[in-house]
């Protein structure tokens, strides 16, 4: 591996992080939103990737279970506050996250 000079490893490592971030919070926004819509459209939960999604998503959305009601439609439609909420809690946390990451950034290159 070739030498780095310290600041720009460290310049390196901080933008790898800060998109390693975006990442995650984004692939969890992606399936949450396709959560929010197979339930919306009364996907069948035994279809495959129906499935995987709601098994994927559980964890996901374990500490917001019971804060909303999840009103029902005949013919299976669900809208789901919950994971609605859930979308916005993880968005502001990758929000804060890149905040954090942006405010460390700014102190070590003062």
């Amino acid at each position: 591996m070739p030498y780095l000079p310290r600041v720009l490893y460290t310049d390196l490592m901080a933008r790898l992080l800060k998109e390693l971030a975006q990442l995650v919070i984004g692939l969890v926004e992606i399936i949450l939103v396709t959560r929010f819509i197979l339930k919306l459209f009364g996907a069948n939960p035994e279809a495959t990737f129906v499935s995987w999604v709601y098994e994927m998503t559980q964890p996901l959305l374990t500490p917001f279970l019971m804060a909303f009601p999840t009103p029902s439609v005949q013919g299976g439609y669900t809208l789901e506050f919950t994971t609605l909420f859930a979308l916005f809690v993880y968005a502001f946390i990758g929000y804060l996250i890149q905040e954090i990451l942006d405010i460390l950034d700014t102190r070590r290159n003062k």
